[in-house]
């Protein structure tokens, strides 16, 4: 099963992040969508881009290892977060077009764990969908767990 989130805009600062409705996450869906709307902001800004990961993290924010993670599957990689936007690819350059679309995978294994989630986000530079982990609050609303999205994908065509 899939869910698909439409954004007309990427945020760029904490208060675009936070006036989108998905922000809320309601859903695991949500939550995962908006990880990666926070890793396109880190690319460009990372003090934005770290804000908008600690909200999404909830009662747990960013640590050191967090934040150097981040650093070293980030700089100088800024197409992985556009790979999970629909419409991109290598070939292109990972340009994504508007509106911004991000599909978000769930299998029957998704809700094993009571209290938390894994679902999958198609990457245009990988061969298969990358994980993340989130995990519902008492209040009900999902945080990020656990980032698997970073991993290395194919690079842009006007890279290699």
């Amino acid at each position: 099963m899939s869910t698909t989130l439409t954004f007309d805009f990427l945020p760029e600062t904490l208060e675009d992040f936070m006036s989108i409705p998905a922000s809320a996450c309601r859903t695991p869906h949500e939550a995962a969508a908006m990880t990666v709307l926070a890793c396109l902001r880190y690319v460009d800004d990372p003090v934005e881009g770290e804000k908008m990961l600690n909200v999404l993290k909830g009662p747990k924010p960013l640590n050191m290892f967090d934040k150097q993670f981040l650093r070293d599957r980030l700089t100088g990689k800024d197409y992985v977060p556009r790979s999970y936007l629909k419409g991109t690819s290598p070939e292109n350059d990972y340009e994504p077009a508007q509106p911004y679309i991000i599909e978000v995978l769930e299998n029957p294994y998704s809700y094993d764990n009571d209290g938390y989630a894994k679902l999958y986000i198609r990457s245009s530079g990988a061969d298969s969908p990358r994980p993340i982990v989130l995990k519902q609050s008492k209040q009900g609303s999902w945080h990020l767990f656990e980032n698997l999205l970073l991993a290395d994908i194919r690079k842009p065509e006007s890279i290699e």
